[in-house]
């Protein structure tokens, strides 16, 4: 799927998935993709987004590496365009909120540190009112006329997406952004009870063979949401296609699944996730960025994601290995 910063959503790529019947030396901030010879190359993707990403972008690269706070004044620029109900559009000066829009600009706030602020949590908020009876997310009717495919209302697949979608933004931010209580640690936390109806919304209409009726995506966000919930069978299912579907990823869909599956905290020694990184290793560019799928214009953001997935530590730490955590600067 296809991504675009700020104002544009994803553009599918593939409906309703089935199942498929070292010889470099050691470098400083370089990531070795379990025992293959490929690595990604940190310092060339870091360097990369330092050179063509704007302010926000930097701010999100320096506290993915080192957790330093962002200035307020960059978080508040993220934030710009919520509407007044705590969704965003999913077009500049919209009047609706968009449910894959609010969770695009989630993704946004989480690399920033931001998932406690106001806007985030009434985003949050907005997230878990619009769920559906059967624990599902559909956009607004209203946006009929404009939704691209992933996101069209009536649409099952869209469906599946939208649910998985909402799903992983209220299973990772739900603690960050409001607890039920003082001591609750509940998968969730006050959203706990919306994640649990969104995850067996998802796994009932899984395939015994780990498929999933909608867009690719909607399989390692299925797969996270399911791993957190404690539904690991379900989880490892969506895992094994995914896996056999690596090898033919792109650069930004690999990247978006790494990512994604380091956020909910599964293992970096998971062979899926070892993959991934094999995968993005053999794809970065000479410039140390990689290929959007919506055009070079959004390079900045697939290779943020890609060094999100790489780094030791999902929201802190500047390098993937021990030999280079001294040269995060």
């Amino acid at each position: 799927m296809r991504r675009c910063p700020r104002t544009d959503r994803p553009a599918g790529s593939g409906r309703a998935v089935t199942a498929p019947t070292s010889a470099d030396p050691p470098r400083r901030n370089r990531v070795y993709a379990g025992s293959v010879s490929a690595v990604v190359d940190l310092d060339a993707a870091i360097g990369f987004v330092v050179a063509h990403g704007d302010a926000v972008d930097r701010a999100r690269l320096s506290r993915l590496r080192t957790g330093v706070p962002v200035p307020v004044e960059l978080i508040e620029r993220a934030e710009f365009g919520q509407t007044p109900d705590g969704g965003w559009p999913a077009t500049l000066d919209g009047p609706i909120g968009s449910v894959d829009a609010t969770c695009f600009r989630l993704a946004e706030l989480d690399d920033l540190g931001a998932l406690g602020r106001p806007a985030a949590r009434h985003a949050l908020d907005w997230l878990a009112t619009r769920q559906l009876a059967d624990g599902g997310w559909e956009e607004d009717p209203a946006l009929a006329d404009v939704a691209p495919e992933w996101a069209r209302p009536g649409d099952p697949e869209a469906r599946f997406y939208l649910t998985a979608n909402a799903g992983f933004w209220l299973t990772v931010a739900g603690l960050d952004a409001r607890s039920a209580g003082p001591l609750d640690h509940r998968v969730g936390g006050a959203y706990a009870g919306v994640v649990q109806a969104a995850a067996q919304a998802v796994a009932e209409r899984l395939g015994p063979d780990g498929s999933w009726p909608s867009f690719l995506p909607a399989g390692w966000l299925s797969a996270a949401v399911l791993h957190r919930q404690g539904m690991y069978d379900e989880s490892a299912r969506i895992q094994t296609v995914l896996a056999e579907r690596i090898p033919q990823m792109s650069p930004a869909d690999t990247a978006w699944l790494a990512a994604t599956l380091r956020r909910v905290e599964i293992g970096e020694e998971q062979w899926l996730l070892v993959s991934a990184r094999r995968r993005l290793a053999e794809t970065q560019r000479g410039d140390g960025g990689w290929d959007s799928d919506d055009g070079h214009q959004f390079d900045v953001h697939t290779t943020l994601r890609a060094i999100r997935a790489c780094i030791t530590a999902p929201t802190g730490a500047a390098t993937a290995t021990t030999e280079a955590s001294a040269a995060a600067e």
